[in-house]
């Protein structure tokens, strides 16, 4: 029993307390600049656009709602959405707000293919009148169903590599350890009872 305690004692005295870690913890997440960039998948990306259409639904000006997503985005499409609402603000069209930055020599991280696919969409939108929500609503879907088959043809594609491996390691040991024996096995059986 008094082992019990002094361990216990002993725990509370040398662990941190959890109030401690959790002070580390939200330090180290509210801390500007430290923490991990948001990956610039496409994931990512579809989850921006299903953020931005949402926006847009709850009636937000597209500038505003394009400013307010960018703070959270990958960086390639960040840089688009901050540019955007930027023009937008100002009051430049949308065809001009949603052009293609490498078009005008400001390339940057747009070479990325879902960004470009955006842009083209936004500027679709701009031209024809559509509503911007429903587009990049569908370009989120499109985007996580390219996704999902990229990752069905990546496993499906390890599955077929491992076949090999496994194949030349199991297949002698089944034959040494499951043919041999009873070809051996029949051979003793037919010597002894002088067939041949």
């Amino acid at each position: 029993m008094t082992w019990a305690a002094v361990s216990l004692a002993l725990a509370v005295l040398v662990l941190p307390q959890p109030s401690v870690a959790r002070r580390l913890g939200a330090r180290r997440v509210q801390a500007p600049g430290r923490g991990a960039p948001p990956s610039d998948g496409p994931l990512a990306v579809a989850a921006t656009l299903d953020a931005f259409a949402a926006c847009l639904r709850a009636g937000m000006a597209v500038s505003t709602a394009a400013a307010a997503v960018a703070a959270a985005a990958p960086h390639a499409l960040a840089h688009v959405l901050r540019r955007g609402a930027d023009l937008l603000a100002l009051g430049a069209d949308a065809g001009r707000a949603w052009a293609d930055p490498a078009d005008d020599g400001d390339a940057g991280d747009v070479g990325k293919a879902h960004v470009r696919a955006y842009l083209r969409m936004a500027r679709r939108s701009a031209a024809s009148g559509a509503a911007l929500a429903q587009g990049v609503e569908d370009l989120a879907a499109t985007l996580r169903a390219e996704a999902s088959d990229a990752a069905g043809a990546r496993a499906e594609r390890a599955a077929v590599l491992i076949a090999g491996p496994l194949g030349l390691c199991y297949l002698p040991a089944f034959i040494c350890l499951g043919i041999v024996p009873v070809i051996a096995g029949l051979a003793g059986d037919v010597l002894r009872s002088g067939m041949l």
